[in-house]
């Protein structure tokens, strides 16, 4: 593979975003194409790429970022609804156009839709658009080489989050008929390793691929399947034919966090069967030895960090998740799953470090710093639930290490005096984690709370809100105590700050 300079458009896009991290790895310089560059100053690869402040829309700016590049990856079609979609859209591809054919670029990379076999009448505005693009495209006189996928398997792909919500939150559904309808998903992995092989392409491939994966499936079956992967219970599914797409679309915005604007175009596009018709881009880009990536192995590499790397990322940004299947910082706040929470500050006069010294003394002989008699109900409830309870206390009464166990908790993360993560070990539908975080506040400190608590299924959701009520009594005196024991560590060594 010879090293190309690469531009990629909507880089703070789901695919683009893991795109271009994918591309240096290759050994290619990149340059981004943002309307707002300001967005991509988190991403760990910004300082590894040329950013060019500009519009899509705009010529001018499409000149200037084509300038130099030998392939540009178009990933902006949105896959929003409006009036005018087909219009903006077509506008847009043409603009992209223009200024291809009057560049030095060799390849024009296109990821759009997996397009039924029917009349372009007949398809949603969505899909019509997104052939209609690849068609602008080639009228360039630049070769592309357009990849069409259906469902894209990967945490923050919308149409895998609205899968993972209505099987999550739903044990049993009525459901419309597209449920029925045969699709091909593809894994994220595998519609990256055809982006950045695209590149190689001899000069006269000049035409769409369909790229899906090993298996055909119906929207219930891929159900059925995450459920089997995520370790739910098998979901009772009864399609009717009564629910329209449109009252379909409203059903799924009620049940998930997907925006309804997100959430019609997907529903409409998978009222018929989006299944490859040919598997030709094997011959410029083969199969890797082991076979694309089956459903259920692309379901669980999706679903992988969410005990991980997802919540520190999500709550701190303290790691970056490796896989192309992982989630990034950059994901809508609907993708990732539920993550229920809940989060108390309070400032203290101690330093850090008597704050610390205060909080690492929590669990076993010292208690929890609130009610102890509903900390021994829970324990009560664990044990008979068949967990540990709060029998195996603590290692050392006054310092803790990475590993340590805490009662029915277990030390996950300590950054002596700022960040101390607990994992619970406790009986429960679901993940849960206790964090605290210390930072300097002026001549004193500030405390933060943080419990967190990723549900499984619904009867995880169940479990968070029905001992939600008691957290007014857990939450808030434990912080209150923790930094009343630092305060008052404080004045005894006579170091008040005024």
């Amino acid at each position: 593979m010879t090293p190309s300079t690469c531009l990629v458009t909507g880089a703070t896009g789901y695919v683009g975003g893991r795109l271009v991290p994918a591309l240096l790895a290759q050994g290619h310089r990149v340059q981004v194409l943002a309307r707002h560059p300001e967005r991509l100053r988190d991403r760990p690869w910004f300082s590894d790429v040329e950013v060019i402040a500009g519009d899509a829309t705009d010529e001018s700016s499409l000149a200037t970022a084509m300038a130099g590049a030998d392939v540009a990856y178009y990933l902006l079609h949105s896959i929003q609804e409006g009036r005018g979609l087909e219009t903006a859209e077509r506008a847009m591809a043409t603009a992209f156009a223009s200024c291809a054919r009057a560049s030095s670029l060799r390849r024009i990379v296109y990821l759009g839709g997996l397009a039924p076999d029917i009349p372009s009448s007949e398809m949603s505005p969505h899909m019509r658009s997104r052939v209609d693009v690849g068609a602008t495209l080639r009228t360039s006189g630049v070769p592309v080489a357009e990849l069409r996928a259906a469902v894209i398997i990967g945490s923050g792909s919308a149409s895998f989050e609205m899968l993972r919500y209505l099987t999550e939150r739903l044990p049993a559904m009525i459901t419309p008929r597209w449920v029925r309808s045969r699709t091909q998903p593809i894994a994220i992995r595998d519609v990256l390793r055809y982006l950045v092989g695209a590149i190689d392409m001899p000069r006269e491939v000049n035409r769409a691929f369909d790229i899906g994966g090993p298996q055909v499936v119906t929207y219930q079956d891929m159900m059925q399947r995450y459920a089997r992967v995520a370790g739910l219970r098998p979901r009772l599914i009864l399609p009717i034919n009564l629910l329209t797409p449109n009252l379909s679309s409203h059903w799924v915005n009620v049940v998930t966090p997907v925006p309804k604007a997100i959430a019609r175009p997907l529903v409409l596009s998978l009222r018929h069967p989006s299944v490859c018709h040919e598997h030709d881009i094997a011959q410029w880009i083969p199969d890797p030895p082991e076979g694309l990536l089956p459903f259920d192995e692309a379901v669980r590499l999706a679903l992988l960090q969410i005990q991980d790397a997802q919540v520190a990322t999500r709550w701190s940004g303290a790691s970056v998740p490796g896989a192309p299947s992982d989630p990034l910082p950059s994901d809508p706040d609907w993708a990732g799953g539920s993550l229920l929470e809940d989060v108390r500050e309070m400032r203290s006069t101690a330093s850090p470090e008597e704050l610390w010294a205060a909080l690492e003394r929590i669990g076993g002989d010292n208690g929890w710093y609130s009610s102890d008699f509903l900390w021994e109900v829970r324990g009560l409830i664990d044990r008979l639930a068949g967990g540990v309870g709060l029998r195996r206390g603590r290692r050392d009464p006054q310092l803790l290490a990475v590993g340590d166990v805490v009662d029915f908790w277990r030390v996950e993360e300590r950054i002596a005096p700022s960040l101390l993560r607990l994992r619970a070990e406790m009986k429960n539908p679901g993940l849960a984690w206790l964090e605290f975080s210390v930072e300097p506040d002026g001549t004193g400190s500030r405390l933060r709370q943080r419990a967190v608590f990723y549900p499984r299924g619904l009867a995880g959701q169940a479990y968070w809100w029905s001992v939600a009520p008691f957290h007014a009594f857990v939450f808030p005196p434990m912080i209150r105590h923790i930094v009343e024991r630092a305060e008052s560590t404080q004045q005894q060594s006579g170091r008040v700050r005024t």
